[in-house]
């Protein structure tokens, strides 16, 4: 499902709204190359066959890798027309609560939290949640901002 809206004008009408995305499988090639982009060689992450004898028994998505993940598993769940540019606003709350094994799919559903308007544009609170398929868990829990630019 995709929340659609005409205008960064329009967001407030969706408050509250729910979207739910498809699931993206985070294999080791992923996971060796965001260790390779971030330096973060940890064996948890890298090692396969130390990672099996390990506490998770397989190599672990990097908590940060779930994070930058983000854009992508959210990228069609909020449909705004009349925009020139999204920009990534921050953060105000990010938890990891299960990992994200080698080889799991995940997916977000993204809630709108807020809509405020600035001389900028408007600015999207929203609550994202990434399941682990399967796990009881989510993998994170994340508040979101991001600023809708008006054409």
């Amino acid at each position: 499902m995709t929340i659609t809206v005409d205008s960064p004008a329009d967001l407030a009408s969706v408050v509250g709204t729910t979207a739910t995305g498809p699931w993206r499988r985070v294999d080791q090639r992923r996971i060796d190359l965001f260790a390779d982009a971030t330096d973060d060689h940890q064996w948890i992450h890298v090692d396969p066959r130390r990672a099996a004898d390990g506490p998770f028994g397989a190599t672990v998505a990097h908590g940060f890798l779930t994070l930058a993940l983000l854009p992508a598993l959210t990228e069609r769940l909020l449909d705004v027309g009349g925009t020139s540019a999204v920009v990534n606003y921050g953060l105000d709350r990010v938890r990891f609560l299960t990992p994200v094994t080698a080889g799991s799919r995940v997916r977000a559903t993204t809630t709108i939290r807020s809509a405020e308007v600035t001389p900028q544009g408007v600015r999207v609170g929203s609550e994202v949640v990434v399941e682990v398929e399967g796990a009881d868990r989510p993998a994170l829990v994340a508040a979101t901002i991001a600023l809708y630019v008006p054409s």
